[in-house]
């Protein structure tokens, strides 16, 4: 069983940064391929991001790809999500996923384990 609790989600004008952190329980924790979603108002949830159980290889949907990077420290259990020039749609609540997986996730159906999501909001 794996516990996920996201954070540093806020208020920012369209331009700015935000770093979203996503602690794990288990110790297991470098096993798991993780992932970041969104969901803005009115729509699915979709993919973010994602790092694989080392972090060496990572992938990321085409509308945030050059301005958000995802990183993990198994050492810590934490998963990050770096995200810079923010636009107004990047607007959602954030969540973070895990899945027992060696390689990369795109697909949230995929994922066993999510937390219980940040507001993200960026003004224009």
């Amino acid at each position: 069983q794996v516990q996920l609790v996201e954070s540093g989600g806020g208020l920012v004008q369209a331009g700015g940064s935000l770093r979203l952190s996503c602690a794990a329980s288990g110790r297991t924790f470098s096993t798991y391929t993780m992932g970041w979603f969104r969901q803005a108002p009115g729509k699915e949830r979709e993919f973010v991001a994602t790092i694989n159980w080392s972090g060496g290889n990572t992938d990321y949907a085409d509308s945030v790809k050059g301005r958000f990077t995802i990183s993990r420290d198994n050492a810590k259990n934490t998963v990050h999500l770096q995200m810079n020039s923010l636009k107004p749609e990047d607007t959602a609540v954030y969540y973070c996923a895990a899945v027992n997986s060696r390689g990369l996730m795109t697909t949230k159906t995929r994922y066993t384990y999510w937390g219980q999501g940040t507001q993200v909001t960026v003004s224009s």
